[in-house]
């Protein structure tokens, strides 16, 4: 603990400065002389006290800063530069100010009917006349009539409320105050006047080495490719160029297995996916599982064919190769967009980009800039000197230098903002990539972020959502399993995903095609891979993502596969039938598939000596070497290690009274269901099947 005098000469800040720096963070101190507890202090280290006029100050005269050309024009340059600083100042200052004016906007995840009333708890009869637009003395006057005796502040019941709209034709609904802590569940709905058209946002992936670098370096007209090892992708960037006067953003990953986690965490960052094949290689393994993955994403394609310049190029190859994994061109009457080009010489570039720009112009991408920003984390490192520095994409609205911000379980406040090509900024918009600082710790590739009005708020929240993510860890659960498939149709799923692994490719094929006959109910099997081949981590990546169950053909998945598939919810199913795959599913899809059992062996005992009648049969007298025998067990008579029967057992006495049960250490008189054929020494292993959930 120390003084409030203390901590500022501490961090070299005056006693009105942290004063006022507790005040916005809800730390209960007056004076200088009051103490300050360890957690205030970490709160209080964490907190920016950067003054963000004197920043915006900073960042608008070195972007004013010009060369006089006289003497006699110095004056009236620095009035203008001058002017422009408070300008500048002014109109930031205006527009932070007009974005959160609608931050109520903010809290509503869906619109709301103009027929629908919203039923607040503890609602008033006067309350619900102001929303049905009525006076109070007509809705007492209903009431009355219902039998109900009421006054115009008295609450009235959720079920009264309900009967008293249906006479105005309207609906009554809860209302449900949001957690503004799972913003990720917002679904923002904006009045469709404050909505503009936004650059769209491509991701390019492809096979390691086939140009995907190159292709963006040409764009830009940047060597980033030379900066790095071999040639490939380190690290995931995000760039934004001009294109005929309209802005495209473009995010290089450094694999499909990155893009498809970030999918799984829930980021949908993309619009439009390049996949980048070289016309000499064709369409190699790797982009076999690159195109899975982007037709999971569920977003438009254009496939670039590159390398066309080079002596061995194959482009009718290719083109067979694509179509055969169903990415059929338009020009042999699919609805695949292709581009031929030579990232190297340039070629070709400016047909993709129309036709990145043609895509967008048909699906129309817009948003709002007037709200608080929300966004993705694109990457993310930790720097020694500044901390956590943080690359996100902006989805909807503006992120502005000093917004109190939070980014996945992390929070803090934005105290710089550089563009792609890392020029400070003082705000960033619509589909704009943007490195930000000033958050408490590292957050990961494919977490939401969200501005908020105060810093309080989002510490709260950020906090808040640690202990979230910890329970959720705690309890991880299968994202999607056959046992659930009929509850997922009931909510309204039209498709089940499916990934298959087979040992040949006769048997992929087989299980594929049967699978893809399944209809139930209008629902059907859509197989997102079929593969030859072990069960692999990609397969399991994929899955989560796509909330899809892994079928495996005659292959067994190794057991660090198991163990990964069971942390990330993906459930695998094996098979060597393929009617039996088949048959579960439908079952499943039905909602009567056969529950799954698990053998638990409840008791053991060996046969010590045989007794035979020729009424009851043979008795054996057993010892009960472990557990516990029951009456109307499931049994197994094992002789030398083997299975010889496998019953139920008919009786149980002891001495002479036929009991239900006998414990471990005990002597009893065994008799087996239909079975005579037993032998001193022989086991009894009774069991019993417990049906797994």
């Amino acid at each position: 603990m120390m003084s409030v005098l203390e901590y500022a000469q501490d961090i070299n800040k005056t006693v009105s400065e942290v004063l006022k720096k507790c005040e916005e963070l809800d730390i209960k101190v007056n004076n200088e002389d009051d103490l300050l507890s360890d957690e205030d202090i970490t709160i209080l280290d964490n907190a920016d006290f950067s003054d963000m006029d004197e920043i915006v100050d900073e960042i608008i005269e070195t972007k004013n800063i010009k060369i006089d050309e006289g003497v006699s024009k110095q004056k009236l340059k620095k009035k203008s530069e001058k002017q422009t600083q408070q300008n500048s100042k002014k109109d930031f200052a205006i527009k932070k100010k007009e974005m959160y004016k609608n931050k109520e906007k903010l809290m509503s995840n869906a619109s709301v009917s103009e027929k629908v009333v919203l039923y607040k708890e503890n609602m008033t009869v006067g309350e619900l006349a102001k929303e049905l637009n009525v006076t109070s003395g007509e809705l007492v006057k209903k009431l009355f009539n219902l039998g109900v005796m009421a006054t115009i502040n008295m609450p009235i019941s959720f079920e009264n409320a309900e009967i008293l709209v249906i006479d105005y034709d309207k609906e009554l609904k809860k209302d449900s105050t949001l957690d503004v802590t799972n913003f990720e569940e917002f679904e923002i709905v904006d009045d469709e006047k404050d909505l503009v058209t936004r650059p769209a946002v491509v991701t390019i992936m492809g096979h390691v080495d086939h140009g995907k670098t190159t292709l963006l370096d040409t764009i830009r007209k940047t060597n980033v490719a030379g900066g790095e090892a071999g040639g490939i992708t380190q690290a995931i960037s995000a760039y934004q160029v001009k294109v005929k006067d309209k802005y495209i953003t473009f995010i290089d990953t450094p694999g499909h297995a990155a893009f498809t986690e970030m999918r799984a965490r829930g980021a949908s960052i993309t619009d439009i996916i390049i996949i980048i094949v070289a016309a000499d290689d064709g369409v190699m393994p790797q982009t076999i599982e690159v195109i899975d993955h982007a037709k999971a994403a569920n977003v438009p394609i254009i496939v670039a064919i590159n390398k066309i310049d080079k002596p061995d190029a194959n482009k009718e190859r290719v083109l067979t190769q694509l179509a055969e994994h169903g990415l059929t061109p338009e020009s042999w009457g699919g609805d695949t967009l292709v581009s031929y080009i030579s990232a190297k010489e340039g070629t070709g570039i400016e047909d993709l980009l129309d036709n990145i720009l043609l895509i967008a112009e048909m699906e129309d991408y817009k948003a709002n800039p007037n709200r608080y920003a929300v966004g993705t984390v694109v990457e993310s490192r930790l720097d020694k000197h500044l901390g956590p520095i943080v690359t996100v994409l902006i989805q909807n609205g503006t992120l502005r230098l000093g917004d109190p911000i939070v980014v996945g379980t992390a929070y803090g406040k934005v105290r710089t903002l550089k563009n792609d090509k890392g020029e400070d900024i003082t705000e960033a918009t619509l589909s704009q990539p943007v490195e930000i600082t000033g958050i408490n710790e590292v957050p990961e590739a494919g977490d939401r972020f969200m501005a908020f009005e105060t810093e309080k708020q989002a510490r709260s929240i950020g906090e808040e959502r640690k202990i979230q993510a910890k329970n959720k860890e705690n309890s991880n659960k299968a994202a999607v399993t056959l046992d659930d498939l009929f509850a997922k149709i009931q909510d309204g799923a039209k498709e089940i995903k499916v990934i298959i692994k087979a040992d040949v490719n006769g048997s992929c094929e087989a299980v594929k095609n049967s699978l893809e006959k399944i209809e139930v109910e209008g629902v059907k099997v859509k197989v997102i891979r079929s593969s030859v081949g072990a069960i692999k981590e990609s397969d399991i990546v994929l899955g989560k993502a796509s909330d899809a169950i892994i079928i495996g053909f005659n292959v067994r998945p190794s057991n660090s596969i198991r163990d990964y598939a069971k942390e990330q919810g993906v459930e695998i199913r094996l098979y060597d039938i393929i009617y039996k795959a088949v048959e579960e599913m439908e079952a499943a899809m039905k909602g009567m598939l056969d529950p799954v059992y698990e053998e638990k062996i409840t008791g053991t005992a060996e046969i010590r000596k045989l007794f035979k009648f020729s009424k009851v049969g043979t008795i054996a007298g057993s010892y009960v070497t472990d557990g516990v025998i029951k009456r109307d067990s499931n049994v197994r008579v094992i002789r030398d290690g083997v299975t010889i029967y496998d019953g139920k057992i008919n009786s149980i006495q002891r001495e002479k009274d036929t009991v239900k049960e006998v414990k471990k250490g005990l002597e009893c008189g065994i008799t087996i269901e239909n079975y005579n054929d037993l032998k001193e020494g022989d086991v009894f292993e009774a069991y019993e099947m417990i049906e797994v959930k």
